[in-house]
């Protein structure tokens, strides 16, 4: 299966992009001295830098994202999930609701200190005061599918190879 592009799949074509553009105003600013061309060009071409700037530091920003703590849920539904695979309650999987499809989260239960590696593949949750939803498979690694909920912290990982040891259960596919 392949895995959903991020950020960082574009970020060196974006640096690229953002300096052609930079250059092409310079350009067109050059240019405008001399007369040859109009206001509306520099305008277009200022708002286009500007949003390419904006993107990149916005992915840089989300790729970057501190990790957190709180009260997080599972669930199983057998639906699409906003990254568009159908949700598997086996897999070790999660919802997020700002991070990247593809993310591999470290996700340890602050009660009993059980982790799972999980990979962001949807959004959620949707309910106040929750950080994270995560699916069945992953719920009953960290012992909390009985209860429905508990509170976790979560970081991102790099590699899930390399952090999966004993205790830990590593994330599918």
């Amino acid at each position: 299966m392949l895995r959903p592009l991020t950020f960082r799949d574009f970020k060196p074509h974006v640096f690229a992009i953002f300096r052609l553009a930079l250059a092409q105003l310079h350009a067109t600013c050059r240019d405008l001295t001399t007369g040859t061309t109009d206001l509306k060009t520099v305008r277009r071409l200022t708002a286009a830098t500007a949003a390419i700037a904006a993107f990149a530091l916005l992915g840089q920003a989300q790729a970057n994202a501190a990790p957190g703590c709180g009260h997080a849920s599972w669930y199983a539904l057998t639906s699409k999930t906003a990254s568009g695979e159908r949700m598997n309650a086996a897999k070790l999987t999660a919802a997020h609701r700002s991070l990247p499809f593809g993310t591999k989260v470290l996700v340890t239960n602050k009660r009993n200190g059980k982790s799972v590696v999980v990979r962001i593949n949807d959004r959620g949750p949707f309910i106040r005061g929750r950080v994270i939803d995560v699916s069945k498979a992953a719920a009953k690694n960290i012992g909390m599918v009985s209860s429905g909920t508990a509170q976790v912290c979560y970081q991102i990982v790099a590699d899930s190879k390399k952090v999966a040891g004993k205790g830990m259960k590593d994330v599918d596919g």
